[in-house]
């Protein structure tokens, strides 16, 4: 490919950066540090998306008992493995490049602690659900790192966690209809990704360094969050001499009022007090909150 074609996006009206979140460093659960990017005061959330934290726990800090409701949690796992065990029985442990991912539905309460030496790390997003999918019955999708669709094409690789890209498809199925997919390019690779015209999208640059949007903006670095504006897809170009990557996340937006208190989010104030009596008095769907108690 010649170097002005390189250089052309493919796309009539290309996604371009409209706003960059730098994730710092911060506590959270018990002992551990994690990253936010979406859910700080910069960015509270990018509807459907409500927080995405890259974290970092080494043993003994973690995640300890801690409720949910009215969304779904994925967590990817970057280096290391995480246990995670809830109030229905379900346990299990995802390792490096393995994913969960979890709809809380009406109610859950869980554990995730790491479950190997040293610092195990990873990514969790947090995505809304609609206001009639909010108090389903929870469920789970494991997708382990051998069953993610990947691809490789010119210096560029892709595992497709959800959604499509260079013509593999997920299994996963995304009750608010996401894409999520974990991009990475060699040196001098480029890629454009489609993306549907009415969804949100953002990125989230994992290792190294890319120049997103058009080819003559300032390249950006690792940790950083960029939100990308209308149009029809992203182009990406790594010009530095190590590899990029980076997760490109896509959404199409609820367009319904967000009422988030701690890890419960709904639709208005009031259905966030009738959690807190629910999960107070251990029903409608916190049951088991009862007397069960993780192993941690």
């Amino acid at each position: 490919m010649s170097e002005s074609s390189q250089y052309d996006s493919c796309f009539d009206r290309p996604r371009l950066v409209i706003k960059k979140v730098l994730a710092k460093p911060q506590s959270e659960g018990n002992g551990a540090v994690v990253r936010r990017s979406i859910g700080r005061h910069e960015l509270r959330n990018l509807d459907p998306f409500l927080m995405l934290d890259e974290f970092s726990v080494s043993a003994p800090a973690g995640f300890p008992d801690h409720p949910h409701r009215g969304f779904e949690t994925v967590t990817y796992m970057l280096e290391g493995a995480f246990t995670h065990q809830d109030f229905a029985g379900h346990k299990g442990t995802i390792n490096t490049g393995d994913v969960q991912w979890m709809t809380a539905g009406r109610g859950i309460i869980h554990s995730e602690m790491p479950a190997g030496e040293g610092s195990q790390k990873g990514l969790q997003l947090w995505i809304n659900l609609s206001s009639k999918d909010k108090m389903i019955e929870p469920r789970y999708q494991e997708l382990l790192k051998e069953d993610i669709p990947r691809a490789v094409n010119n210096g560029v690789e892709v595992k497709v966690i959800a959604g499509e890209a260079m013509g593999v498809q997920s299994p996963v199925y995304t009750r608010t209809p996401t894409m999520y997919l974990d991009f990475t390019l060699q040196p001098t690779a480029y890629y454009h990704q489609a993306i549907p015209e009415s969804w949100n999208a953002f990125v989230y640059i994992v290792e190294g360094e890319g120049v997103f949007g058009i080819p003559n903006s300032g390249p950006v670095s690792a940790h950083h969050c960029l939100v990308l504006g209308p149009g029809e897809g992203l182009s990406v170009w790594n010009k530095s001499s190590k590899p990029l990557r980076f997760v490109l996340l896509g959404g199409q937006p609820l367009n319904e009022p967000v009422v988030q208190h701690g890890p419960f989010v709904m639709n208005s104030q009031d259905e966030i007090d009738q959690t807190f009596e629910d999960y107070q008095y251990c029903k409608n769907g916190f049951e088991n909150a009862r007397y069960w108690r993780s192993g941690h």
